[in-house]
């Protein structure tokens, strides 16, 4: 074989290796329809449920592979910041994805990922940060899977009142109401103030007398709130009987200021949280937290893969029983010392 063959042999490997490598990642007029590419976009990197909802979400869609298909995920952090978010979108629109999956910064700030995605053709399920209706209406390839906040501080609000009603020794000083602390997630966020609202309005129509102390937003995060209740500590003392938080990282914040404040147990409040994290679950199983309410990470992950597959191969989804055919919603379930053994097993 003479040496201007070879170097047209070599030449033609390299172009077509060079379209494949295109096709692969390219346009989506080029797209390979083996291949589903899922971009995630979370609100931030530093929020352990949104992290251990996408590790699921990860597992799912790897289990959903099959000879005929691939599926590669990208998971990005928009570190708190809606304009990032929507360049990430951007990025992973350009990049080939074949669906979105994004965590809002900003549920009332969608529209541009929503008019890129739609420009392009590229359907959004949208997760835990609900949109406005009238944002997630705009487009038929919207979809939206999540909780119900109202239903998750109702639950924590029953869990409370019960727990209250079965040891009266919560109330120390007996003056028949609870001083309590709120920690809320953060200021003006949709599920923080529909978790609170809920929460304290079960805790009062199950005739329990409250006497707020404070509230401190601590944004979703166990350092802030074990700050924030060092301080509150040392201004009450003793009084403080309850801390009702809005997520299980506060509350744990708040286990963690106990520990390191010197307090025996037997002098610490009742905290309750919500979320159902692996750590919030064992310090109720130790009894450093009362209860939490269970947001099932595993349930929204496999309803978020199935749907991504079955939208990407255009299947009729039905089958999902989607409210208004965009939204899953799923249950939560209460949690105390009665019921968390069945929660810190492997849930399938």
């Amino acid at each position: 074989m003479n040496r201007l063959i070879l170097k047209k042999i070599t030449a033609f490997v390299l172009i077509w290796g060079m379209m494949v490598s295109l096709a692969g990642c390219g346009s989506r007029k080029h797209k390979s329809y083996t291949t589903l590419r899922v971009g995630v976009i979370t609100y931030t990197q530093n929020d352990a449920f949104i992290n251990a909802l996408t590790d699921c979400l990860k597992t799912e869609l790897k289990s959903m592979e099959t000879a005929h298909m691939k599926i590669i995920v990208s998971i990005r952090s928009a570190d708190d910041d809606q304009e990032d978010q929507d360049e990430v979108a951007a990025e992973m629109i350009d990049a080939g994805c074949d669906i979105l999956c994004v965590n809002l910064v900003d549920r009332t700030a969608p529209s541009k990922i929503i008019r890129n995605a739609r420009d392009n053709d590229i359907p959004v399920i949208f997760f835990n940060r609900e949109p406005v209706m009238d944002d997630l209406m705009q487009w038929d390839k919207l979809y939206y899977v999540g909780c119900d906040a109202k239903q998750s501080g109702e639950m924590q609000g029953e869990i409370a009142a019960d727990y209250i009603n079965e040891h009266p020794e919560v109330d120390r000083n007996r003056d028949g109401k609870i001083q309590y602390i709120l920690l809320e997630g953060e200021a003006g966020h949709q599920d923080a103030i529909s978790r609170t609202d809920s929460s304290v309005k079960t805790l009062i129509s199950k005739d329990i007398t409250l006497e707020k102390l404070s509230y401190q937003f601590a944004d979703w995060n166990r350092g802030q709130a074990e700050n924030r209740m060092t301080q509150l500590i040392s201004q009450y003392g003793n009084s403080i009987e309850m801390v009702i938080s809005n997520n299980d990282e506060m509350a744990l914040g708040a286990v963690e200021a106990y520990k390191k404040a010197g307090y025996p147990e037997e002098e610490w409040p009742v905290i309750f949280g919500i979320d159902g994290l692996k750590d919030a679950l064992e310090a109720v199983e130790a009894g450093t937290m009362q209860g939490t309410v269970y947001n099932d990470k595993e349930d929204q992950a496999r309803e978020m893969a199935k749907l991504a597959v079955d939208i990407f191969k255009e299947t009729d989804i039905e089958s999902h029983d989607l409210s208004l055919g965009r939204y899953y919603v799923s249950p939560y379930q209460k949690v105390d010392e009665s019921s968390v053994e069945k929660f810190l097993k492997p849930r399938q």
